[in-house]
This record gives C-alpha cells, structure tokens and sequence, in this order.
C-alpha cells in the first residue's frame, strides 16, 4: 500500500503530530507498505528518511507551521500514485487534499488532532474565543463531510467535534507512543545533576512552552506549594516561544532557585530526564491525547492536570493522577499539595500509570489504524468495481 502523509509541520519541528506521523511511518514500513509525508518548509532540513515530499510555504506566526495554497510539480505527481492518503491538519494540507485527491477517488482518513478554537485563540488573543468557534463549526462539518473516514484520538475530543457540528461518523483511535525507552530507562540523569537532593521531591512538565499550555498558570500554582514545601522542585523540559517571558515570571514570583528550565532535550534523551521526576504536571487544556502525558505515565509517573479533553480521557483521577475540575488556582494547587505529601499513594499511582500506558503503545495503535485502512480501500476498490460493472454492462450484452 502506498499511503501519503499529508501535514502542515514534519521534522525539524518539534510536536506530538511529527512524532505521531514519524511514529506510524517507521511502523507501517515494516510491515512493507511505502510512506510518504508531504509536507511544507524546512527545505534546508537534510533528512535522514526516505519519501519526503517538501513544498516551500509561508511561516505561520511563530508557530512552526506553514501555509502555502499549491504543492510542488514534484509533489503533484506523486501523491497521485497514493492508495489512500492520511490529512494531519485540515487547513492547508486539508484543502490541498480535497483539490489533488478528491477528484482522483483516492479515499482520505483525517485525524484532528488539535482543539484549533483554543490554539488560535492562544496564539492570536486579540481574536475573540468566539470567532474561533465560530469558524470551526462553519469549516469542520462540511471538510469532515467530504473526507472517507474521520479520526479523533480521544472520545474528549470525538465529543468536541460533534458538538462542532461535525455529522460524520467519527472513530476514536487514540495516537500511538514509544513507551518501551520510558519503561526501561537504561541510565538515568543523576539527581545532583540538575540541583536536586535525593530527598527533593521533583515535579516535572516536558513540552513545548507556548501560550497554549498555561504554563504561567502552572507556575503560580508551583509557587503556592513551593512557599509551603522546601523540598519540592520544578523541572520544565523544553522550549519555545515563552521560554523567555515564564523565566522572568520565575524571577518575579521569587522562586527561580525551585524552577529548572532545562531548554530543547533530545527527544531520545527524555526518558533519562523523566526518571528524576516523582510526578508530571500540566496545566494545558488545549491537549486532544497528550503524547506528553503518555510518556509520563509510562515512566511510573502520576499526572496532575485539567479536566479537559484529552487530559480528562487519559488520566483517572485518583488512580493514575489527579484532576482539578477547572482552572481554578486554589484547587490545582491543592492537587499539587496532596501529590507532594501522600507518598504511599504516589507510590500506588506510580504503579497504576506505567500499566495505563500500555494501552497507547504506538504498534497497538497503528494496527488499529492500519485495519481502518484496509477496510476503507477494500470500499472503495468495490465501488470501482461497481462503477466498472455499470459502465461495461451495455456492451456485454
């Protein structure tokens, strides 16, 4: 089979969706089908995997992602050799898909992976959250409408886009992990390493830090337990575009001898920096099946976060984490106070999140998605057939 990967954003930028698509490439390769991602920037990016299609496109913001309104000749031409192609994002590379595909009866899946009301919203606040809304209901039913077989990661999410208006059918297939580097952490960061005492207790958020994840939110509510608790410390993996301003805040708040902001991590680097932490904290609730979460679970880490979609459908309150039930402060931080100083309950979650996690290995979850994808070329090889059948019929007689 040969299936196109169509995505605003691929490698070198850093995201749950590259690692996904990256994620399911290098499985369904293995199984012998052939995988191409098409995709827009990055054309001095040398690649290091083969059937890379890049087209050049507009920076979106600051956001990593791009726009362009056509593909390259290059690209044309063979993402009309697909069998099926797989729509990441359903703008751009959305309605690319509906121009080069659809009139070619080539079937396409799309998978939302992203609460894009809220992110825009995030990213551009002078829009009204409304807008934002207003927008998804106007674009989404009609797009969801004219793609062959629509993804949500998360029944969170499956609601969200109903509630959109989106009629399709919606199958829920939650985006896979590696967990097997977080369950067996060959080496470990040593504690004193990154300024903590064996005694400390460590949380930890690893992510992308953008406007998007609330993080300023997070780390007031840090604040909160870091006046009441000495032994309790902060480490923030990753980078972004508020990298700069939370350091200020940090600052500000008097706490910046608690917060370890440690920038961009290899990604094959992370399980060694998970595995200092005691519990996994995030304040976001933009997240439709939080990659970062998973990880965190399965390196026997309790979460704290948001009920929201996403954070809601992955993590059971009191068994793998704990959830406040909105962004109130005064109850997240509560949160945070009970999963500092219950120490055998941690312990307890600890257990119950590295089983949890098992249930989003990326082979598990790529199979399902690979059955999906015969079942919706077995269709409509038999409409072709179908229409074949009509159109010989008169001349068979």
């Amino acid at each position: 089979m040969r299936i196109g990967m169509m995505t605003d954003a691929y490698k070198p930028h850093v995201s749950g969706i590259t690692n996904v698509i990256d994620l399911s490439k290098r499985f369904l390769e293995k199984q012998g089908h052939e995988v191409y991602v098409f995709t827009f920037g990055g054309e001095d990016y040398q690649d290091d995997e083969a059937n890379i299609f890049r087209t050049s496109g507009v920076p979106l913001i600051n956001t990593g992602y791009f726009v362009s309104i056509r593909y390259n000749s290059k690209a044309q031409k063979a993402l009309r050799t697909m069998d099926l192609v797989h729509v990441h994002h359903p703008f751009t590379s959305g309605r690319l898909a509906m121009r080069y595909v659809k009139p070619r009866d080539i079937p396409i899946a799309f998978t939302n992976h992203t609460r894009y009301d809220l992110y825009a919203h995030a990213y551009v606040p002078m829009v009204p959250e409304a807008l934002g809304e207003a927008f998804m209901r106007a674009y989404l039913p009609s797009f969801c409408k004219g793609c062959d077989l629509v993804i949500a990661p998360s029944k969170g999410l499956k609601q969200v886009l109903t509630n959109f208006g989106v009629a399709s059918d919606i199958e829920v297939i939650p985006n896979g992990v590696d967990i097997k580097p977080f369950q067996n952490v060959a080496q470990p960061i040593p504690r004193h390493k990154l300024g903590f005492q064996p005694e400390d207790i460590v949380l930890t958020y690893m992510g992308r830090i953008g406007p998007e994840k609330n993080l300023a939110f997070l780390l007031r509510a840090f604040a909160g337990v870091a006046n009441t608790y000495d032994n309790v410390h902060l480490l923030i993996i990753g980078d972004g575009s508020e990298r700069e301003n939370l350091q200020d805040l940090v600052r500000i708040m008097g706490i910046g001898n608690r917060v370890n902001f440690t920038g961009m991590v290899p990604y094959t680097n992370l399980p060694a920096y998970m595995a200092v932490a005691d519990a996994f904290v995030t304040a976001s609730v933009t997240e439709v099946h939080p990659l970062s979460v998973i990880e965190a679970l399965a390196s026997g880490l309790p979460v704290i976060g948001i009920q929201s979609p996403g954070i809601g459908d992955t993590i059971e309150d009191g068994i793998t984490g704990y959830l406040a039930k909105k962004e109130d402060l005064a109850e997240f931080t509560a949160k945070l106070s009970r999963i500092i100083v219950d120490d055998e309950h941690r312990e307890d979650m600890s257990k119950q999140a590295r089983q949890a996690a098992r249930n989003y290995s990326y082979e598990k979850t790529t199979q399902i998605l690979l059955d999906h994808y015969y079942e919706l070329i077995e269709k409509f090889t038999k409409r072709k057939r179908g229409v074949l059948s009509r159109l010989t019929k008169p001349f068979t007689r």
